[in-house]
């Protein structure tokens, strides 16, 4: 069983959809699955350092303060009945996540999931810039990755331009929303979808013929 998920580790509904396909795979029969990380970079125009998270929600996104808080906390009800922590009240700033991406296509094939989680509990329930380099660096040494290639790599802007390039070059036609999962390159889900509904999608990809 192949799955290709496309996601960016600042979105919310990526982390409670990984949660629902995670659950789901636990009661799935199937052992052998092999998941590919897409990166769908949600707005690459953010600085290294960031943005105030509420103003940029408020200035970019156009969302009102109070409709603001309704968004979070409905957001993070979901996320605990997914059984995921979103603490919005740690998260101060809107992030780039394209060197996050860069670490997760570095992290090794047997750490690469948990690599990918750690990025998310580093932003939703650390708060911390999953952005910034040395935070990134951290999270590596965890899994016993190089600090100096990390560094070296993380620092290449050229390299970062290229790879940032080949994943908008490579992005299938049609998806525009994350997080968006293709599962052995026959059915596709579009968001963050129940356990059910992701393993009624993993019985129907395993007997679909192409």
């Amino acid at each position: 069983m192949l799955i290709d998920i496309f996601h960016d580790p600042v979105c919310p509904w990526c982390r409670i959809g990984k949660k629902h396909l995670f659950d789901a795979l636990a009661q799935w029969p199937e052992k052998e699955v092999d998941i590919r990380w897409h990166p769908f970079i949600l707005d690459n125009t953010v600085p290294a350092d960031g943005y105030e998270l509420r103003s940029f929600m408020r200035n970019r996104k156009g969302i009102k303060s109070h409709s603001l808080q309704h968004l979070f906390d409905s957001t993070q009800y979901a996320g605990e009945a997914a059984g995921v922590k979103l603490n919005f009240d740690k998260i101060r700033l809107a992030v780039n996540t394209k060197l996050s991406h860069r670490l997760i296509a570095l992290a090794p094939a047997k750490v690469k999931n948990d690599v990918v989680e750690a990025i998310y509990k580093a932003y939703f329930e650390d708060g911390l810039n999953i952005g910034d380099i040395e935070v990134l660096i951290a999270i590596g040494r965890t899994y016993q990755m190089d600090s100096s290639e990390l560094r070296l790599q993380l620092s290449d802007d050229a390299a970062i331009k290229a790879f940032v390039a080949e994943s908008i070059f490579t992005c299938p036609n049609g998806i525009k929303s994350v997080p968006f999962f293709i599962i052995n390159n026959k059915v596709k889900i579009n968001g963050s979808h129940s356990v059910e509904m992701f393993l009624k999608a993993l019985n129907r990809a395993a007997f679909i013929d192409i």
